[in-house]
């Protein structure tokens, strides 16, 4: 029991001495949970107030089911525009907010229910289809998305557009209109400066709060309210009661759609955060429990009218800088908010819609990592493509498509690398055991008549032409070689497709006097190849455990001594995978 709920093992293990602590660190973490509480919900298309709903009912059920001690849980920035993409279609302009609350509502139990199976079934590794480089462009076409669509709230007015280069014409024309309101600018503007100012020169000061209540006295004092500047006004008074949503048939495709998408961004953002913070305390991290928790409080949120939410890694942050020590934490926060709705749902009244836009801009900007697509430009050019192409992918399409974009790509970029493995000639080196890449050691001695060739993939349909053209294409010299011993300890696997076409090349070389030989071939693979019937055409003399065993051999069998000549410069020569023929020019070898 205590396995598949946490809470009771932190529970029977809690020291009284940590009780102090929590309890401080829980009133820290409020003063963030409910300014970005608000602003995420706004975020994503929803009333204020949702955002503290869905806070309250998933720091609760994280407290139970969560693994981690640390993690905290709630509306992020990265859900809130696929939130929004998901659900505002599905009504009308200006439609009824209780609608809009209910779907959100739906998509938070779909995105319960699907993190809660993937998590049963151990299926962590879905996590993973999502790589760095496609994550960094998707973070940063998201964050460009993100400030976009609050520059309207930030100057004061609204639009109707949809989609970035839309919305970015409709906020030009509405500046240039003149629907800029000057004190809704100053608020907003001044808000982000604020924030942005004390998070560099005063780190541990909560710049959210320290803004949320500038903003609050502002608008007391100047009266805001009165120059135009919207409010968020008075919250309604306590919890809602257990609700289950309805929703029309016609709109579950739609939110299933959104449900997945979410549940994959959720999942990853929250395994990768876990993974962090485990390795600063030294937790084990526990990926399908972690998949369960996020799963309880998406469906707790979604039955309180709550909305989709993930881990956060600043508000974890934190919580941990103050000093938090447990879940408790989490849980002290929730009563805080609760009591706040309870006895003073009026404290936010007076907050200016423009500073929790402010809020909003500065969250989207510490999503962007531009100093990753840098690096991705300086260390390898093809990821930063792919980078790029996922930014596109948001940035263009929209938020959904592009997170389909961002996994289309990371799972094309997994087949490209096992389609074009890298493949190299080894050479020996003087003072240097074993055989090595000759790219690398270009003075490196060879055997006349052998060429040893590296293969570093599992040879399969979509690569094994490839490999056949490779080879054939090395036995193109003046004397051919007698053998082409492939080093084949990195072939983890060969299908039946490859199978037939080592086959009809052994064939091949054979006419011409050429043996194919094999060395360090993997047992698993060598059982598979017997049971293709590969080898009654491969003799079994042709396979060696080691490469130093197929050496002796060539040596013992022709005589051939070590030369210092390189091979012929055609061997190193680019070709291209699919015909076989040199390519002159290209940077990178690919044999």
């Amino acid at each position: 029991m205590r396995d598949f709920v946490p809470g009771l093992r932190t529970f029977s293990a809690y020291r009284r001495e940590w009780l102090l602590k929590d309890a401080v660190a829980g009133v820290v973490l409020t003063t963030l949970l409910v300014p970005q509480g608000m602003a995420y919900a706004e975020l994503a298309g929803l009333p204020p107030i949702t955002g503290l709903y869905a806070s309250v009912l998933c720091l609760l059920a994280y407290a139970v089911f969560g693994p981690s001690r640390f993690l905290v849980l709630g509306p992020d920035s990265s859900l809130g525009p696929m939130i929004a993409a998901t659900v505002l279609p599905l009504i009308a302009a200006g439609g009824d907010p209780g609608r809009a609350v209910a779907l959100a509502s739906v998509l938070s139990l779909m995105v319960g229910a699907i993190t809660l199976l993937a998590g049963v079934a151990k299926l962590g590794f879905i996590a993973d289809l999502i790589s760095k480089p496609t994550m960094i462009g998707y973070m940063n076409g998201l964050a460009l998305t993100i400030l976009i669509g609050q520059l309207p709230k930030l100057f004061g007015f609204s639009t109707d557009a949809d989609g970035l280069v839309h919305e970015l014409d409709a906020f030009v024309r509405g500046v240039a209109d003149g629907d800029t309101v000057p004190a809704a600018l100053a608020v907003g503007g001044t808000g982000i400066v604020l924030i942005l100012l004390l998070q560099r020169v005063l780190p541990k000061v909560p710049a959210v709060l320290v803004m949320v209540v500038a903003a609050i006295g502002a608008t007391v004092f100047f009266g805001l309210g009165e120059r135009g500047v919207d409010l968020v006004g008075t919250l309604p008074e306590g919890l809602p009661p257990l609700t289950i949503p309805h929703v029309g048939l016609d709109d579950l495709g739609p939110l299933c759609v959104g449900a997945l998408g979410i549940a994959l961004v959720s999942l990853a953002d929250g395994i990768s955060n876990a993974t962090a913070f485990a390795a600063r305390t030294g937790q084990e991290v526990r990926g399908n429990q972690e998949m369960i928790a996020i799963g309880t409080a998406n469906a707790a949120a979604g039955l309180f009218q709550g909305f989709p939410v993930s881990t956060s890694g600043s508000r974890t942050a934190v919580a941990e800088r103050a000093g938090a020590r447990t879940q408790l934490t989490g849980v002290v926060g929730a009563g805080l908010i609760v009591l706040m709705l309870v006895l003073v749902p009026g404290l936010f009244r007076n907050l200016p819609q423009p500073a929790l836009a402010a809020v909003v801009i500065t969250a989207s900007l510490s999503l962007a990592d531009l100093p990753g697509a840098a690096r991705l430009w300086r260390q390898r050019k093809a990821e930063f493509l792919l980078s790029t192409a996922a930014f596109l992918g948001v940035a263009l399409l929209g938020v959904l498509p592009g997170i389909a974009v961002a996994v289309g790509l990371s799972i094309l970029n997994v087949f490209r690398r096992a389609w074009w493995p890298y493949s190299t000639v080894l050479g020996r080196v003087s003072g240097l055991e074993g055989y090595h890449d000759m790219r690398s050691h270009p003075n490196a001695q060879h055997l006349p008549g052998l060429v040893m060739h590296r293969f570093d993939g599992p040879l399969f349909f979509a690569n094994a032409k490839a490999f056949r053209n490779g080879v054939v294409r090395l036995t193109r010299c003046t004397p051919p070689p007698r053998w082409v011993l492939l080093a084949a300890e990195p072939v983890t696997d060969v299908d039946t497709t490859a199978s037939d076409v080592l086959e009809d090349l052994d064939e091949a070389l054979d006419e011409r006097g050429i043996s194919l030989v094999f060395a360090e071939l993997k047992d698993p693979v060598r059982r598979k190849i017997e049971r293709y019937g590969l080898t009654r055409t491969i003799d079994a003399d042709r396979f060696y455990p080691t490469v130093e065993a197929a050496v002796a051999a060539f040596r013992e069998q022709t005589g051939a001594e070590w030369a210092p000549v390189p091979p012929s410069p055609e061997q190193l020569t680019d070709q291209d995978p699919n015909t076989g023929e040199p390519t002159p020019g290209r940077s990178r070898a690919a044999w």
